[in-house]
């Protein structure tokens, strides 16, 4: 058997060993393993010696100091009670309107995911807060699924987000500019979301009713109390981030430990700061990195195998050999995301993908910050897409009864179908993800 259909051969067994349901991880190292020992000639000094310099690439990357640190911020920021607050600031203030709970849902989401760029926090915590007020006021199972999730996945796109940092030191590329890139795009789903929400409970109530009159009790100046003491403490905090990247006084890493101070800081001026918080906020901390890092080790040994026994180069020559339209392949790859997405989790994805698919796009001449940006976009498709989607696990273990995994399933698919709107929006207009950092880092 020659070196690249042993390559495809191995791509083909990763499938087989996740539908039987092993860890991603050790599957990735398990297959790297096996058939890096088949295809040189069963030497296991190559292969082990290729991934100890793999690992201690890893391990040396400083970017990557900041996945921890901005999982310990979002962590923090949960513990703080900062998302609680702004919920029921967003209930009073948008409650009177028809699917206003759902709206207040998206908008809590879109800040939270710009002060962490974690989804699981995100989700959990404004999900545990809206599930049960949406329930009360009767809205409908779905559309409460649905805004929860599709809202919690904004964490991955819009920055400061893990995923990005990650691509950032898989690719080479500035981080910096792929924040910047993914702002609009992130905005854009979040609008795509409101609207949604806006037209179907426009159109049917009774998916979202509002409040009804006897609870609207609050003068426009408690609102705008309200609203001042919810919404600037993490606005504040996203300018800090966000800010000290962008006008380069701080490196991503940098400004994640910037970010995890001022969440401290946070948790202590709404006196949430408890030893058993920042306890609880590191071992979350940990377990998530180590999990991260775990895949990362992974995948950079089944990489480096499927690599060495050219597979990128097979999957190139397929691609480029049937002479297509540069756009019908980019819609190639973005469908086999999509659909890698269904089963894989997204930095699995990342690091099986990229080696193979960033030097086609550089052959096609597309912009690297632009693809990029698409990948990513595509990737926050994976936290809902059935059956294996986080983010319907993520909910489904803080429902109650009456929420179905049907229900979720139900709710996920028209937001799904928003996230393809925004990433073909993002594919016909590349000025949305370009403008601003050209606009910056010019």
């Amino acid at each position: 058997m020659s070196p690249d259909t042993l390559a495809l051969v191995m791509f083909g067994t990763l499938f087989i060993t996740l539908f039987l349901g092993h860890p991603l991880a050790f599957s990735l190292g398990a297959l790297a393993v096996v058939f890096g020992l088949i295809g040189w000639g069963g030497s296991p000094d190559v292969v082990f010696g290729l991934f100890a310099n793999k690992t201690f690439g890893v391990m040396g990357n400083y970017v990557l100091v900041a996945v921890p640190l901005f999982i310990f911020m979002a962590q923090m920021l949960d513990a703080s009670g900062i998302a609680e607050k702004l919920f029921h600031t967003m209930h009073v203030i948008l409650g009177p309107i028809r699917g206003g709970l759902a709206l207040a849902v998206i908008i809590v989401c879109t800040v939270f995911a710009a002060s962490s760029g974690v989804v699981g926090a995100t989700e959990v915590a404004i999900g545990l807060l809206a599930v049960p007020a949406l329930m009360k006021r009767g809205y409908n199972l779905p559309l409460i699924a649905g805004s929860i999730c599709a809202g919690g996945t904004l964490g991955i796109i819009i920055p400061p987000s893990i995923m990005l940092v990650v691509y950032g030191s898989l690719a080479g590329m500035s981080v910096g500019q792929l924040f910047a890139a993914a702002m609009f795009p992130g905005l854009l789903l979040s609008t795509l979301y409101i609207i949604y929400i806006l037209v179907r409970c426009g159109i049917n109530p009774k998916l979202g009713p509002p409040l009804p009159k006897e609870e609207r009790i609050y003068t426009f100046f408690q609102k705008v109390k309200m609203v001042v003491s919810s919404l600037v403490p993490p606005a504040t905090l996203i300018i800090l981030v966000l800010g000290s990247i962008v006008a380069g006084i701080a490196t991503p890493t940098e400004a994640a430990g910037i970010g995890s101070l001022g969440a401290i800081i946070l948790a202590l001026g709404y006196g949430k700061l408890t030893w058993t918080s920042v306890k609880d906020a590191s071992l979350s901390t940990l377990t998530t990195t180590s999990m991260v890092m775990t895949l990362f080790l992974g995948g950079n040994a089944f990489q480096s195998i499927f690599m060495g026994l050219g597979g990128g180069d097979a999957i190139y020559n397929i691609l480029m050999g049937f002479n297509l339209s540069p756009y019908v392949i980019l819609f190639i790859m973005m469908g086999c995301v999509f659909f890698l997405g269904m089963f894989i989790d997204w930095l699995g994805i990342l690091l099986i993908v990229l080696p193979i698919f960033i030097p086609i796009t550089q052959e096609l001449g597309f912009d690297q910050l632009w693809f990029a940006t698409l990948i990513c976009v595509n990737l926050q498709m994976a936290f809902l897409t059935p059956p294996f989607g986080y983010s319907l696990f993520y909910l489904k273990g803080i429902a109650p009864e009456e929420m179905t995994i049907m229900h979720i399933y139900k709710g996920v698919v028209p937001f799904i179908s928003l996230q393809w709107i925004g990433l073909i929006t993002c594919i016909i207009f590349p000025e949305l993800v370009l403008w601003l950092p050209q606009a910056l880092f010019k």
